[in-house]
């Protein structure tokens, strides 16, 4: 299949690079942003001619969007820019991949939760009730993409981290090895995401979806119609495994790193004042996409030691 990653210098864009070495297929790897020795179409997906013109040169079948505007605070004081990026771009994509037949493969998130007092983990079916811009804009982009018809699956993550850019476990590793106290809130519950973790995902969905392409193909093979209508389209939650505050996560960062020097302590969100309420629980429920897809999920720590050790390395 032809393949195109957007966002593709970011972390789950780096993360897909990996995956994509053990397969066949062809990736088309694209950014606004340019890195040295990675190899990078630059591609404005706000631009829908553009997106339609490099989807009709490659003939690409699939789009994986890893791009989004992601800094949760400043999207508060820049909504017109989160909206562009998170809701009319994924639409962009949506609007060729349903001109072209294909499947789009967009990245949401858990802040679309998190203004009522949930307890148990989110599922799909739930009510989308964000906090902020952040999560408002990414839940108009599931709705818009859902709204053009196109083949689509929608997975929202959680709490991404990885080796490349940055990010809070990068951050926490730099903090407890430099500092001699810590305060980490532990009011706000979730799960870490280790972006290899959900770029494994993704290459099962894709071998799933050519699956069932090759299967239509042939039982249509005097059809006058190659279109694929994805027999698995929706939205499905994609975490690690397990639960934790940011506080746990600091204090298992430090402690798979060897920085014990550094007096971690719990403390209160309010101590860090913020323009926009995060959720206090955005645990996703993930039964669906197990089921679905047959993925299984690594623990969060086991995964975090995992990603520490590349990193040291």
């Amino acid at each position: 299949m032809n393949i195109l990653i957007t966002g593709a210098n970011g972390q789950l864009g780096n993360e897909m690079r990996i995956v994509a070495r053990s397969t066949t297929d062809n990736y088309i790897f694209t950014d606004v942003n340019e890195v040295e020795g990675q190899p990078t179409t630059f591609l404005d997906i706000t631009d829908l001619d553009a997106v339609r013109a490099i989807v009709a040169q490659n003939g690409v079948q699939v789009i994986v969007n890893c791009a989004a505007y992601t800094n949760v605070d400043a999207a508060e004081t820049n909504e017109s820019l989160a909206e562009k990026l998170n809701a009319t771009a994924p639409e962009n994509l949506a609007i060729a991949m349903k001109e072209a037949g294909g499947l789009l493969i967009q990245i949401s998130t858990d802040y679309v939760f998190g203004k009522e007092p949930y307890n148990t983990p989110c599922r799909e079916d739930q009510q989308g009730t964000p906090t902020g811009v952040y999560g408002m804009t990414k839940l108009h982009g599931e709705q818009r993409i859902i709204a053009t018809g196109c083949n689509h699956v929608i997975l929202r993550t959680a709490w991404l981290y990885s080796e490349f850019g940055k990010n809070f476990c990068k951050t926490m590793l730099n903090l407890t090895a430099t500092k001699p106290q810590l305060k980490v809130v532990f009011d706000q519950v979730g799960t870490p995401t280790y972006a290899l973790d959900l770029a494994k995902a993704i290459a099962v969905i894709l071998d799933d979806y050519k699956a069932e392409v090759v299967s239509s193909q042939a039982s249509t093979v005097n059809s006058q119609s190659s279109i694929v209508n994805y027999t698995k389209c929706g939205i499905y939650h994609f975490s690690d495994e397990g639960v934790c505050s940011w506080y746990d996560f600091t204090k298992m960062i430090a402690e798979y790193a060897g920085n014990t020097d550094c007096d971690i302590q719990p403390c209160h969100s309010d101590e860090f004042p913020s323009p926009v309420k995060r959720p206090a629980f955005s645990v996703l429920d993930k039964t669906k996409v197990k089921q679905t897809f047959g993925i299984s999920i690594p623990y969060w720590t086991d995964s975090l030691k995992h990603c520490i050790a590349n990193i040291q390395r």
